[in-house]
């Protein structure tokens, strides 16, 4: 149809991701350097009112879930305020937000009432030691408060682990735990190359399901109705689920229905391209939304068929900053 957004792989997109800041009160080893990477200057990231136009022109091709990440989303002031905005933009039939919870438990009933749908909260650890290790911040207490609040208010929750070389099994049965207790989907994460460091040959085997199934035998996969970067598996006796997100093997790429927005307004239509359309430049000059819808369309019909594809053809010799992009 006219109006729909598809690929030249036939793929129809369905999903935003909008990253709304490249600030993060985190420093975790496998997002960015201990430093911290330079930020960008405030004026040179799209404000809210240039996000939500751009958001508009998403819901006029039939996008309807939008996810704000970051960097952290409560790392910029506004946030709720925006959330409000969004869920009142007609076709936007859901949002969630990414969060490593440091400063969200605070905000919770204000989310709630915004409407959000879902929050995915960052968290590789359950051990205080590790966790300041891992973030380089001794915050794991505060990021409880906001996993236990919103389980409290029934917002719906996924938790996000990353799987580092160095993650033991029994961190892994202890955030499996959390599946057992609560009604959460605990999804565990390949590494993936944006740590902001030279680039390194990273192993991309699918070791994590192996692992999972060594670790519990009765796992089984379950059937999702919408394409999922993840692969969901129910565990008798649990209340919530089991996920893995294969991020480096990239073996969704045939169904993913998403594209990104950069906080400087870069477009994305693969995790691994270097962005390709510059959307600021767009907003800021006089196009009109037809002329940018125009280009949107222009770019989407220009996809790398994969994540491996998109990454050779970028030709990077340092890997990007996770925060700068977004998740």
């Amino acid at each position: 149809a006219g109006n729909t957004l598809i690929d030249n792989h036939g793929r129809r997109i369905t999903y935003l991701r909008l990253s709304v800041t490249d600030r993060c009160d985190l420093r975790c080893s496998y997002c960015c350097p201990e430093t911290g990477i330079p930020l960008v200057p405030h004026d040179q990231i799209l404000s809210y009112e240039e996000l939500e136009r751009l958001v508009r022109i998403f819901a006029s091709f039939g996008v309807d879930k939008v996810r704000l990440t970051g960097g952290e989303p409560f790392a910029r002031q506004g946030l709720l305020t925006f959330v409000k905005m969004l869920k009142k933009i007609p076709g936007i039939q859901s949002l969630y937000l990414t969060t490593n919870g440091v400063q969200a438990s605070k905000h919770l009933d204000s989310l709630l009432s915004a409407g959000v749908d879902g929050i995915n909260l960052s968290l590789d650890t359950l051990d205080r030691e590790l966790y300041h290790q891992t973030t380089r911040r001794d915050c794991l207490e505060q990021v409880l408060n906001t996993f236990h609040g919103a389980i409290e208010r029934n917002i719906p929750l996924k938790v996000n682990s990353v799987v580092l070389e160095n993650t033991d099994d029994a961190t892994l049965l202890s955030l499996i735990g959390l599946s057992e207790k609560y009604p959460v989907t605990v999804r565990f994460i390949e590494q993936m190359p944006f740590s902001g460091a030279a680039k390194i040959s990273r192993n991309a085997g699918g070791g994590l399901l192996d692992r999972l199934k060594m670790l519990l035998p009765a796992i089984e996969e379950v059937q999702l109705p919408d394409p999922s970067t993840a692969r969901v598996f129910f565990l008798p006796g649990h209340k919530g689920r089991i996920g893995i997100i294969e991020g480096n093997s990239r073996h969704f790429c045939k169904s993913c229905n998403k594209v990104r927005i950069t906080p400087t307004g870069m477009l994305k239509t693969c995790l691994y391209d270097n962005g390709v359309l510059d959307l600021r430049a767009l907003l800021r000059s006089n196009c009109d939304d037809s002329e940018i819808a125009g280009k949107i369309r222009c770019c989407v019909q220009n996809s790398a068929i994969d994540g491996h594809a998109a990454e050779k053809s970028s030709r990077r010799l340092s890997e990007p900053c996770m925060a700068g992009i977004g998740g």
